[in-house]
């Protein structure tokens, strides 16, 4: 895992932000080793977390689920809209609290693309923010004040 500070700093911006998060034991994995969403939250397992990163894709998720339906989210599904989202989200949180991009987006993650994501990011070659956009969360490029990848707010 990167340094405790790392999760640390990941973890406090996720709940500043209103997305519970809580160390757990977690026996079994889900989609993401030692992670789990359960009622709109986060659990982690922090003897076996790898890559704290991970928890701001999955808090994506959980940010661009409706704010009705958010306190009962416990699976992200697999909307291909929300998953770019998620990753785009996740991409102006990493800048936002100051971690490296490659923290979220590493060898391991994303079926081996996670490299090359944060390049093309980092050369503003984005995708997912027109949901951000859509979403309320990022501004459209005709509106006034900083653009992506500053966010207008966090949660949907």
């Amino acid at each position: 895992m990167d340094s405790p500070d790392t999760l640390a700093t990941i973890v406090g911006f996720l709940r500043g932000i209103g997305i519970p998060v809580e160390p757990a034991t977690l026996p079994d994995d889900g989609f993401l080793p030692a992670i789990a969403v359960r009622d709109g939250g986060l659990l982690y397992d922090a003897d076996r977390l790898q890559w704290p990163g991970d928890l701001l894709h999955e808090a994506g998720h959980i940010a661009m689920a409706d704010p009705a339906s958010r306190p009962t989210v416990s699976d992200v599904g697999d909307d291909p809209g929300d998953e770019m989202a998620a990753i785009a989200w996740s991409y102006a949180a990493a800048l936002a609290i100051g971690i490296e991009p490659q923290i979220v987006f590493h060898d391991h993650g994303y079926r081996g693309e996670g490299r090359s994501i944060a390049e093309n990011f980092a050369q503003g070659r984005y995708f997912g923010v027109p949901m951000l956009q859509y979403y309320g969360l990022a501004r459209f490029s005709h509106d006034e004040g900083e653009h992506y990848p500053a966010m207008i707010k966090w949660l949907r």
